[in-house]
């Protein structure tokens, strides 16, 4: 597996755990520049259209775009990520801020997923989410609070296990929000997804991310 942090532009976010600078690919998107600066010095890669940026720098590698392309540059950055072997990616400052980019984040996690790449969205607090199709997320002893919701049309053999509000082979849809606000309580949590996409919403201060399997 290779690790990739990407820095969006949306409010700032710190990362859970920071692993030694040698150990991933850093790519900054455009306006996230000054936060994967504070956090790891020079990144390898600056990507993006530049529309966010007073000055760009001259110490870094420039991936540049059009203004007008169809594209973020957010997920620009991601397609690089991948390009040079990433196959996971965390992405900071990716919630938040405008409404419009955050659902664009969202659409590209789900996306990312479908692709088989596994990535994980956080924000300011310490929330992060994540996209799961045909696949398991499954968390060691944990408390607080998290919501799946479907993402993209019907989410089947939905089974959320070890939590305050368990599912069994159940039904999601993205007109009903029946996964919002569920609890773990402090045991061993399972949640699974047969056929179509969830995403997921929790909190990384509330413990460790979870490990999911296909």
């Amino acid at each position: 597996m290779k690790l990739c942090y990407i820095f969006g532009a949306g409010e700032p976010s710190m990362p859970a755990a920071i692993p030694p600078r040698g150990d991933v690919l850093v790519i900054a998107a455009d306006g996230g520049y000054p936060l994967a600066v504070r956090i790891f010095g020079t990144p390898d890669l600056l990507v993006g259209d530049f529309d966010s940026l007073a000055s760009l720098p001259t110490d870094v590698p420039i991936l540049r775009h059009p203004v007008e392309k169809d594209d973020t540059d957010l997920a620009l950055a991601a397609e690089e990520a991948i390009r040079r072997g990433a196959t996971e990616l965390y992405i900071y400052a990716a919630l938040g801020g405008r409404l419009d980019h955050t659902v664009a984040n969202l659409q590209l996690l789900a996306s990312l997923e479908a692709r088989g790449i596994r990535a994980t969205l956080f924000g300011a607090d310490g929330v992060a989410v994540t996209a799961l199709s045909a696949a398991c997320a499954r968390f060691s002893r944990r408390i607080g609070t998290f919501s799946v919701f479907a993402f993209g049309g019907r989410a089947e053999g939905v089974t959320l296990s070890g939590v305050k509000y368990p599912l069994a082979d159940a039904v999601l849809t993205p007109d009903r929000p029946l996964g919002v606000s569920n609890e773990f309580v402090g045991t061993a949590a399972s949640l699974a997804v047969a056929q179509g996409t969830l995403l997921l919403f929790y909190s990384v201060k509330d413990g460790d991310m979870p490990t999911v399997s296909r």
